[in-house]
């Protein structure tokens, strides 16, 4: 086979990973991320500047790439394919956090998980948006409980009960790539029940 063949060894290597993930096999997801994590990660941090919102596009970056596996060509490197899907993912994430009200870029979380606005210099979310906030918040715990059991506890350990993926990683007894792949999915899911449900409304 000559496609890939212009790629780096590096490249080759990654090039084998794919072939291998779009069969199914889990282990050549998880080493792709562990690969491409870290590089992913930071080139996001440096573009956001916010730890927290790079972790969790690093994760979407990859859900999606791994969405898309058939449509990468080994014409040019998975990696530079990869960061190109990160950046663009991340540049729409800052363009809609820049919609949203200014004092959403100042929220926190309570203990129900629900983001609180911090910003009293702007007006605030007003009624009705905190309470489709609420709704949203809601909706979301009940299409959580119909998750797969592993995909519900990774779900309610990273996002209610904020634990780091270190964290679940060691209270799984799982590989941190494992966690990491597995997660990427589970919000995958999480987000098309979203979508089922909303469209019920």
């Amino acid at each position: 086979m000559e496609v890939g063949n212009n790629l780096s060894e590096k490249g080759q290597v990654d090039l084998q990973l794919v072939e291998m993930a779009k069969k199914g096999n889990q282990n050549a997801y998880a080493q792709l991320m562990d690969r491409y994590r870290e590089p992913v990660y930071y080139m996001l941090l440096k573009m956001i500047k916010n730890n927290d919102d790079a972790e969790d596009l690093t994760i979407e970056a990859f859900g999606k790439a791994f969405n898309r596996l058939e449509q990468y060509s080994p014409s040019y490197a998975f990696s530079t394919w990869l960061f190109k899907i990160a950046s663009n993912n991340c540049i729409d994430f800052i363009r809609k956090k820049r919609v949203k009200v200014t004092s959403m870029d100042h929220a926190y979380s309570n203990q129900d998980g629900e983001s609180v606005g911090m910003d009293f210099e702007s007006e605030g979310l007003d009624p009705e948006e905190v309470i489709m906030k609420k709704q949203k918040v809601k909706m979301m715990r009940q299409v959580v409980r119909k998750l797969k059991p592993r995909y519900r506890d990774l779900i309610e350990k990273r996002y209610f009960q904020e634990l780091s993926y270190d964290e679940i990683a060691t209270e799984m007894d799982l590989p941190l790539g494992t966690v990491k792949a597995q997660l990427f999915r589970a919000r995958e899911f999480l987000a098309n029940m979203m979508e089922e449900k909303k469209d019920h409304i």
